[in-house]
């Protein structure tokens, strides 16, 4: 069997890349969806549109290569997390479009819930935070909006699943209903400490537990594809959260390790062993993907806008055609001009937790060009990682260099740009589909394809290193003016 097949579904297209035993992309097929907001704030999935989008894509992966499911030693599957699928057992199919991590429409719920003093408790099973971000409410919300549907969950006709649960359950004709410890520890249902289900947080929220899957560990054969799809006798071996798959695909396995992956979030993870530690500093303590079977933990700082702040430019105020063309206008300028943009569109994550912050653009003048505004935008997903570096720095050890990863880590502007407001290292892999990878290396070390940790880490080769250029006085100074511009963006919609 030649190949590993990862089936990366993302929040904005779902991919399927074939690696074959070296590590490399022997293909690569993806498929954008619609994106949904019927409301202010919120934001929504055609859960039927994932599905599909992504089993076409592992389809015409093997059919670049000519593949047939027989040269797929395993399947690997990593998703956008905490986003919320409820669909009928009987039939499979949801009874309400999938409410996606961005949606913001249970912060009023959370916002009573955290004055009610429950906080704590629920920090202290899961390492999360309450916020709308997760999963909890958002389950909630469906089952309370959807008529009859809480009834229907209390009899035990309706299943609950992140994207990987709902991927599952198709790929395997209903006959698995599981998810793993990553996508688990981010529902806020999941007691990371124990690594099991939790009545009381099931109590706080209201949660039937005939709804939930089976939580199975992040690196093990989970079932065989079933659909004639293009995939049947497969195997599925890997499971991870888009963000734990990164760091595992980063070869972050190590206390101390960590990573940022650039998507239409940005998500800095440190792993810090297999000892649970609640942070100081609001940032999110998660269980890490381990090929281990152990619970392992990483600190966690969540960025809701980052590569999305570049489609904004592009689909919102029409100032490029393509993604692609950033770098271009953001290097037609010298610098920003004094132009802050923090994109705060669907509130602040990590550090600041404000879910009802707004987006701001300051520092405009008569001379403010388009160039000056595309590189206010990059600057502001770099300031926004110098944050949460900042945060989890003063909780654990001095980082040498951070690894990066993402569509937007492959421009060269923003990693040096990052490394300079950061003032240590920017390491990028030569091959930035992390996310994937970890994915397919969990998988492929469930079955044997590869021997063990050691022979991926001989396999790893970076394609480039940006090191610090901004003197110190000069960060300084940079990050003191986002600061008081993030500042005067907080609680505008509150």
């Amino acid at each position: 069997m030649a190949y590993i097949l990862a089936l990366d579904q993302g929040t904005t297209s779902s991919r399927a890349i074939l690696f074959d035993e070296a590590g490399a992309i022997a293909a690569v097929a993806q498929h954008e969806f619609e994106q949904f907001y019927p409301q202010a704030g919120w934001v929504e999935h055609d859960p039927m549109e994932i599905m599909t989008s992504q089993l076409s894509c592992a389809v015409e992966a093997l059919g670049r290569v000519g593949a047939r499911p027989r040269d797929v030693a395993a399947v690997g599957i990593t998703n956008q997390r905490e986003t919320v699928i409820v669909w009928e057992r009987a039939t499979g199919r949801p009874i309400h479009p999938a409410i996606v991590w961005q949606d913001r429409r249970t912060a009023a719920q959370c916002s009573l819930l955290e004055e009610s003093g429950v906080g704590d408790a629920v920090s202290n099973r899961t390492g999360l935070v309450l916020d709308p971000y997760f999963s909890a409410t958002k389950v909630g919300w469906i089952l309370d909006h959807v008529p009859g549907a809480r009834a229907r969950a209390e009899r035990g006709e309706l299943a609950f699943g992140t994207v990987d649960s709902w991927l599952i359950w198709h790929l395997t004709s209903g006959q698995r209903h599981v998810t793993d410890v990553t996508n688990a520890s981010r529902t806020l249902l999941f007691n990371i400490v124990k690594g099991a289900w939790d009545p009381e947080l099931l109590r706080i929220f209201n949660i039937p537990e005939s709804l939930l899957p089976e939580v199975v560990w992040s690196s093990e054969l989970v079932g065989e594809v079933t659909t004639t799809l293009g995939l049947g006798g497969t195997v599925i071996a890997g499971i991870a959260g888009d963000q734990q798959a990164a760091l595992f695909g980063q070869l972050c396995w190590g206390a101390g390790e960590a990573k940022n992956t650039y998507g239409t979030g940005c998500f800095l993870l440190q792993n810090i062993g297999t000892e649970f530690v609640r942070s100081k500093h609001r940032l999110i303590t998660t269980l890490a993907a381990s090929a281990q079977k152990r619970l392992e933990y990483a600190f966690e700082g969540s960025i809701f806008i980052g590569g999305a702040v570049v489609q904004w430019l592009r689909d919102n105020l029409k100032l490029i055609g393509s993604s692609a063309e950033v770098e271009a206008l953001a290097a037609s300028v010298p610098d920003a001009g004094g132009v802050v943009f923090v994109p705060a569109f669907v509130g602040l994550g990590a550090p600041h937790w404000d879910a009802h912050a707004g987006g701001l653009l300051i520092g405009l003048r008569r001379d403010t060009k388009p160039g000056h505004i595309a590189r206010a935008a990059l600057e502001s997903i770099a300031f926004q990682v110098a944050d949460v570096l900042e945060a989890v720095q003063s909780e654990t050890t001095p980082l040498a260099a951070l690894r990066v990863d993402g569509g937007a880590a492959v421009n060269n502007l923003l990693m040096q740009f990052q490394a300079d407001v950061l003032g240590v290292p920017v390491v990028r892999p030569q091959v930035t589909e992390t996310t994937a990878l970890g994915a397919a290396y969990l998988a492929g070390l469930a079955t044997g394809f590869w021997a063990g940790p050691e022979e991926l880490r001989a396999k790893r080769q970076n394609d480039a290193r940006f090191e610090p250029k901004m003197t110190p006085q000069e960060r300084a100074e940079r990050r003191g003016s986002w600061q008081r511009a993030v500042e005067r963006s907080k609680s505008w919609t509150a």
